[in-house]
């Protein structure tokens, strides 16, 4: 007889099964310490009813009613190192290649606040992306390409604001109206104080920062996304699924926070949030973090934030591939990994993507490897189909009882975080630091002992590998780079640039919005070292909590 529930199916037919033929493992898990069923049935999908609507609360299912039936995803491939004018050369290639949106990686001086000739740039000028030092940089970065036309992402933190300043200069030097800038700069400075480490200043004038650009972009660039709350580092730093759902969402609490503390009304600035994760190998309980995801922050803006616009409630994500993920052995792997992590992204709902190319755990990725990454995503678009249909595996048991696990684990960190004084407060005790710390070690430990394989790594070796042809970066760049900033201090009206650098100073001491003062003061040719360190005057640096 057929067996009438999955208790009796368990205990009957299955356990006969494993004991004549023992399983693989003794227990399949997931990313984090979620053990997983052998099947899943109606009785483990409890929320199938609460689901909802592609478009509609609570956005479950997708945050617009016709996804990618209406168009696809935005093909966002991250890029930027040297010069500016050799990022502008491989963003004109990639927009050649078919790539619909720009994003922009900065070099680490450029994230932290220093100009190339200062020495602690030393050695570092465009090596992990562009250096971008003034205005002339910028005008150079975006060379005939028009941005009116094209939306444009920065991955930039402590120096966000300036570069948004920078973006808005030579939008206006295009002559493009303010209103018509489309674009996000990331300017999540708390998940830097978590895991990356790309801070300047301490939290509170940083989080005055954040909020500044809400208030300036809610009144004069519409199109701005003015956050990018990213879990995108803290997952790369080895957070689980559930961790990366969670301290996101705390970290974004804590921005809405602040901003309805500075007076900002809620639906004026929520619509522009946008969000920014990672997708890893687990293909599936990847595509389940996202439904949950979005499902948990529409309940939050709504719930506690009494947001009134279904704009505001729901939660709009760039997704980039698993760079942690990427192996140096055997690189020709990693296509097979980012196309995983790239359908599960789709799956999943995203709205712009980023695919990671073979060759990133050994260098910068050549051009060669780019074009075969944005093909990946081109091929998935056009060729799949799994765009067709909205929210394809909804309704799945397996998925709708792993959206509900991982929600239901992201609310308890959540309640914890909420406890401990909210995001800011539990980061100042190592809270977040140490979970990550610890999901980071068990994971590591199973692939060590084998428990997880990584084809290449600790199975499926093999020896005398060649090396792939790699991208270098012209040791060259950072001498070119002081030559610029020795040209442009003598060639620009220097006591317009004092001057606009001391009303930026004198306004960081006060209350006024430092973005119209930013921008006049890369106008008046000041440089993002220059402007960097009249913040670092008026408030201080921020210092490194030790977790241990």
């Amino acid at each position: 007889m057929p067996s009438q529930s999955k208790e009796e199916w368990l205990e009957g037919t299955y356990r006969k099964a494993v004991e004549r033929n023992p399983e693989r493992a003794e227990s399949f898990r997931t990313t984090g310490e979620t053990v997983l069923d052998p099947v899943y049935t109606p009785e483990d999908a409890t929320a199938n009813g609460d689901l909802g609507f592609p478009g509609e609360y609570p956005f479950t299912r997708g945050v617009q009613p016709t996804m990618y039936r209406g168009r696809l995803w935005t093909m966002r491939q991250y890029a930027g190192f040297g010069t500016a004018e050799e990022s502008n050369e491989r963003y004109r290639y990639l927009l050649d290649q078919g790539q619909t949106g720009l994003s922009v990686a900065f070099d680490l001086p450029t994230q932290i606040g220093y100009d190339s000739d200062d020495s602690m740039a030393m050695g570092e000028v465009g090596k992990v992306g562009v250096a971008i030092d003034s205005i002339d940089d910028m005008r150079t970065l975006f060379k005939e390409i028009p941005l009116d036309r094209v939306t444009t992402s920065m991955t930039i933190n402590g120096t966000a604001a300036v570069l948004l300043g920078l973006y808005i200069a030579v939008g206006k030097e295009q002559g493009v109206p303010l209103e018509k800038l489309g674009g996000t700069v990331q300017n999540d400075i708390l998940k830097e104080y978590i895991t990356r480490g790309t801070w300047i200043y301490p939290p509170t004038p940083s989080m005055r920062l954040i909020t500044d650009v809400f208030s300036f972009c809610s009144e004069s660039v519409p199109r701005w996304n003015t956050i990018s709350i990213s879990g995108y580092h803290m997952r790369e730093a080895g957070c689980t699924a559930a961790q990366e759902i969670a301290f996101t969402l705390a970290n974004g609490i804590a921005y809405v926070d602040a901003a309805v503390s500075a007076g900002l009304d809620v639906d004026a600035f929520a619509g522009r949030l946008s969000f920014f994760f990672a997708c890893h190998n687990n293909l599936l309980e990847e595509v389940c973090k996202f439904r949950a995801a979005r499902r948990l922050w529409a309940t939050i803006m709504k719930e506690r934030f009494e947001a009134r616009s279904p704009r505001s409630m729901m939660m709009r994500f760039h997704t980039q591939t698993g760079g942690a993920t990427l192996t140096a052995q055997q690189p020709e792997n990693n296509i097979v990994r980012t196309t995983l992590q790239a359908l599960a992204a789709v799956l999943g709902g995203t709205q712009s993507l980023h695919t990671n190319s073979m060759d990133e755990a050994l260098s910068l990725p050549t051009e060669k490897a780019v074009q075969i990454a944005l093909r990946t995503q081109q091929v998935i678009g056009f060729e799949s189909g799994v765009g067709d249909v909205i929210d394809p595996l909804g309704g799945s048991w397996y998925i709708e009882s792993m959206t509900d696990r991982l929600e239901g684990e992201a609310r308890d960190y959540l309640k914890t975080i909420e406890d401990l004084g909210g995001a800011p407060t539990a980061l100042e005790q190592g809270f977040q630091q140490r979970e990550i710390q610890e999901a980071s070690y068990r994971y590591q430990r199973e692939i060590e002992e084998k428990d997880r394989v990584i084809v290449g790594v600790n199975d499926f070796t093999v020896s005398g590998e060649e090396p792939p042809e790699l991208l270098r970066v012209d040791p060259s760049i950072g001498r070119r780079q002081v030559e610029r900033l020795q040209a442009l201090r003598a060639e620009r009206d220097n006591d317009a640039a004092d001057a606009a650098i001391a009303a930026l100073e004198e306004g960081a001491r006060g209350t006024d919005n430092l973005v119209p003062l930013i921008v006049a003061a890369v106008e008046a040719r000041a440089t993002l070292g220059e402007i960097s360190h009249a913040l670092r005057r008026a408030w201080g640096e921020y210092r490194e909590i030790v977790v241990v």
